[in-house]
């Protein structure tokens, strides 16, 4: 069996080899994230069973507002902004750490004047994010209140 251990060094917020790709293609609710697969997708990866990927949102940019069967951690390590989960928006910042729970619409948001940058770990075989329409927005997040006021389609 080959041996695959590495290291992929860092210079600030890129990773050597690494490429920079766009946050996803086939939606347009997000505004100004990256992303970079860091470990998981690659040739060598095969051993893994999950994918670690950094994202980055420049300021008063947003990831998709999604929810899906899986649960993934997330660690913040660059900026601050904040989390919207079900019908809670809370500030982040480096270090913290988010757990989101399957079934849970969520959404993070650079809106504190800073990148907000994170690393995020999810199963290597998952189901695919949805979009919540009005239904499960009104469930999950509620018709009225900071979280609604937040998050972004």
């Amino acid at each position: 069996m080959a041996n695959n251990s590495r290291v992929i060094k860092s210079d600030g917020f890129t990773w050597e080899g690494v490429e920079k790709k766009d946050y996803k293609t086939e939606t347009t609710n997000f505004k100004d994230i990256s992303r970079f697969s860091l470990l998981g997708e690659g040739p060598d990866d095969h051993e893994l069973n999950m994918q670690t990927r950094y994202f980055e949102i420049k300021p008063e940019g947003y990831s998709s507002l999604e929810y899906h069967r899986h649960p993934h951690s997330v660690v913040i390590i660059r900026g601050k902004g904040s989390v919207v989960l079900n019908n809670t928006v809370i500030s982040i910042s480096v270090n913290d750490v988010v757990f989101i729970s399957p079934e849970t619409v969520h959404q993070f948001h650079a809106d504190k004047n800073d990148y907000l940058g994170f690393i995020c770990i999810v199963d290597r075989y998952r189901d695919k994010p949805a979009i919540p329409d009005e239904d499960v927005i009104n469930e999950k997040v509620g018709s009225e209140g900071a979280a609604r006021d937040k998050i972004r389609l």
